[in-house]
């Protein structure tokens, strides 16, 4: 069933201000946090203190699903469903938030990544670098673009949407092949 279009609230400045602010702390948390757990020390007795070598399979599955939902997400609001595409890019969103936590879980416990063996080594450098890179990026994009949506803010919504989706979708995308790259 199709949603009637919805009115594009006016942006209460400080409110606006305010949750900039919290989305620009929580990326630079987010993002410091997850550059710690690969690049930083480790606790003694860590590594191995739990069984994570499941993880990257799961996050691959996580990255699939996200993508399936983008995907269903993009097609809701072409068809005008704005309620289904609301649903469908909050639990696209819920989705990613899960693979970050496996994601941090995983580095935790396994502080080296897998290494990627194979003959195009070059071309999964440049994945890889093009992956990091944009997930930092999609951090504080995502958080915007929720935002906007969830408090109406529906035309800057629109306008931010468009530079969030490819990367979200590339990212997600990008993070299944580095699965297949790395660990099969």
């Amino acid at each position: 069933m199709e949603a009637p279009p919805m009115e594009s609230k006016p942006i209460d400045a400080a409110r606006d201000g305010f949750w900039m602010r919290i989305i620009a702390i929580l990326s630079i948390v987010v993002s410091g946090a997850v550059a710690f757990l690969i690049l930083g020390p480790r606790p003694e007795g860590m590594e191995g203190a739990i069984d994570v070598s499941g993880l990257p399979m799961v996050n691959a599955g996580i990255n699939t699903v996200t993508t399936l939902l983008l995907l269903l997400g993009f097609w809701f609001i072409k068809k005008r469903n704005f309620e289904a595409h609301k649903k469908t890019m909050l639990t696209a969103f819920g989705a990613s938030a899960a693979f970050l936590v496996t994601y941090i879980i995983y580095h935790w416990f396994k502080p080296n990544p897998a290494v990627y063996e194979g003959d195009f080594r070059a071309l999964y450098l440049v994945i890889l670098l093009t992956h990091i890179v944009l997930a930092a990026i999609i951090i504080p994009l995502a958080l915007i673009t929720l935002y906007r949506g969830w408090s109406s803010h529906l035309a800057k919504h629109r306008k931010i949407a468009r530079i969030t989706f490819p990367i979200w979708l590339y990212v997600s995308v990008t993070g299944v092949i580095i699965y297949a790259m790395a660990h099969t």
